[in-house]
């Protein structure tokens, strides 16, 4: 797959205002086993096809290691094992989608494995709802709402708080 520049959709989003937690505005969708998520499109800096990934001694298993992007070294994330799914062989339809998070001081980028791509899809407020409550020891602050859309639900993230935490690398700090 080559890679794919999010520049003009990211102007586009850009011209109707930052998108805020849960409010409407463009997210690229992807899937997950059979689960389906989206993340804000200002969030994503691209898409890439699978490339070879170091992997690095010491991290917890779901930092699958880092990729020698255009020269520049960035860590990478299994989102299915991030989110306890459960790993499965890559296949051409896998993609590393590389997103700039917010992390203590700065921003890093970051990229995410995930199945698939599907696509950019304008969500409109009336479309989300709130994350349901799962139980007083269960914490879904990392999911921003959830998206009707036709029969399904989309599963909309909150990046930062997905990548965030104290496994994950500072802007600072190598991986």
């Amino acid at each position: 797959m080559e890679t794919t520049r999010i520049g003009e959709l990211q102007k586009a989003n850009e011209k109707d205002g930052k998108l805020l937690a849960g409010q409407e505005g463009k997210y690229l969708t992807f899937s997950l086993g059979k689960e389906e998520y989206g993340i804000g499109i200002l969030k994503v800096r691209e898409i890439n096809g699978m490339m070879p990934i170091t992997s690095v001694p010491r991290t917890p298993g779901f930092i699958k290691g880092v990729i020698n992007l255009r020269g520049k070294v960035i860590p990478v994330v299994d989102l299915r094992l991030k989110f306890e799914i459960g790993a499965v062989d890559y296949t051409e339809r896998t993609c590393i989608i590389v997103v700039e998070m917010a992390n203590g001081t700065g921003t890093i980028q970051m990229g995410i494995v995930v199945d698939s791509v599907s696509e950019v899809l304008n969500i409109k407020r009336s479309e989300i709802e709130e994350t349901p409550t799962f139980g007083a020891n269960l914490s879904a602050d990392y999911i921003l709402g959830m998206a009707k859309i036709g029969d399904g639900v989309k599963i909309l993230l909150d990046i930062d708080k997905v990548l965030g935490g104290a496994e994950m690398p500072a802007p600072d700090q190598p991986v």
